[in-house]
């Protein structure tokens, strides 16, 4: 399977990912061509070789004649549509990464996605950007992306609307539950097009996988930055479909938790059980239990939480304060999930809310929910595996109308 790599210790942006690209090997002339078919022929895009702090990168300068439109989401999607030179692949996440953007303007300004005026990624530059970038993705085959923890700069910066922090609203929105990475650099290092970007495309963010390098590219900004290069590298690569699970043929969605563990052997069995309801009740993704033998032989329990990077800290505190352990070890973990999709079943028990997941094949498996299918088996006075049978029933009933 073939891989790109965001290395975003600089931050990212638009020009940046489109630079790296070409460093990459996509030609100018393609992604030229994608965007003269779309109604943009007086558009001029080059790719410069420039140093950053002393390292080579590609900057992109993409020259137009002066405009002032200010374009809604339904005239960007026209002029990518209009693309004959677009394969439907890039118009697809170019299409992806403009609605995302959408979203989080409707969102900042309280209003429709099909009012939403796009100002600074609405112009010709920004739409050269994402256009260009999804062409590239799509000229290297790239199947699937992933990205290291971002850093957004700090301060403030001036848009249309005037004066704001950085991370720039859009971005702070576009940017929830990516990890950010912590930058005292008083400068926009992540725009809203370079955040869309990744929001469109990575599957996971952590450190560089395990991959074979086939080549790496690096995307210059704008400024200059003090004592760092500012460059986007963009790393190619294989990773084998059999180490990742044959991840090609399982739909699924990566992200990164953390795990927090600690081995208890003197808080009473009621006071961790408390603890644990207080860790579900303040987002803790998972919780378990673990029996092991301490030392001097005394019986105890690792407890285990899995948590978002967001909540670690806290969810760690509450250990901390909760329960008798002196301390606790975390870690990150690479999370996998199967595609999951909330359903309803219709039973002779009453509806019934399930998950059904994606297994591959074009294949799904169904679990009800415990309360549903518990509250069943109370109100009827059966058992919860006749409920379950009587869900397994409507189930396959909706899957053979489906097929």
């Amino acid at each position: 399977m073939k891989i790109a790599y965001f290395d975003c210790f600089s931050g990212i942006s638009g020009d940046m990912v489109l630079g790296a690209l070409i460093d990459l090997g996509v030609p100018v002339d393609v992604i030229q061509a994608g965007i003269d078919s779309m109604g943009l022929s007086h558009v001029k895009i080059t790719g410069e070789v420039v140093k950053k702090s002393g390292f080579r990168a590609v900057k992109v300068h993409i020259e137009h004649p002066p405009e002032h439109a200010h374009r809604h989401l339904h005239h960007i999607e026209a002029m990518i549509d209009q693309g004959e030179a677009l394969t439907p692949a890039a118009r697809a996440l170019a299409r992806k990464i403009f609605l995302l953007i959408g979203q989080a303007e409707a969102k900042m300004h309280n209003t429709t996605i099909q009012k939403v005026h796009f100002h600074e990624v609405g112009a010709i530059d920004s739409i050269a950007d994402i256009v260009g970038a999804a062409i590239g993705f799509d000229y290297l085959g790239i199947e699937r992306f992933e990205a290291s923890p971002v850093p957004t700069g700090c301060g403030s910066v001036k848009i249309a609307h005037g004066l704001v922090s950085i991370p720039a609203p859009a971005t702070a929105e576009l940017l929830c539950g990516v990890p950010i990475a912590a930058c005292n650099i008083e400068k926009e290092l992540t725009t809203p097009t370079g955040a869309a970007i990744l929001k469109a495309t990575v599957s996971r963010f952590g450190a560089l996988p395990s991959m074979q390098l086939d080549a790496v590219g690096y995307g210059a900004g704008t400024i200059d930055l003090p004592g760092q290069a500012n460059v986007l590298r963009i790393a190619v690569g294989q990773i084998d479909d059999d180490a990742s699970g044959h991840a090609a043929d399982f739909p699924s969605e990566f992200d990164r938790v953390v795990v927090i563990e600690t081995n208890i052997d003197d808080s009473p069995a009621e006071d961790i059980a408390a603890c644990v309801a207080k860790l579900y009740a303040n987002g803790a993704l998972d919780v378990y239990q673990t029996p092991c033998v301490m030392k001097k032989g005394r019986s105890g329990v690792q407890l285990t939480v899995i948590a978002s990077p967001s909540s670690s800290s806290m969810l760690q505190q509450i250990v901390l304060t909760d329960t008798s352990t002196i301390g606790v070890r975390r870690y990150g973990a690479d999370r996998r999930k199967l595609i999951r999709h909330a359903i309803s079943l219709q039973t002779p028990y009453g509806e019934l809310r399930a998950k059904a997941v994606d297994i591959g094949g074009g294949k799904q498996r169904m679990m009800v929910e415990y309360d549903d299918a518990q509250d069943a088996a109370s109100k009827w006075n059966i058992s919860m595996t006749e409920v379950r049978q009587a869900a397994a029933v409507a189930w396959a009933a909706r899957t053979m109308q489906v097929e």
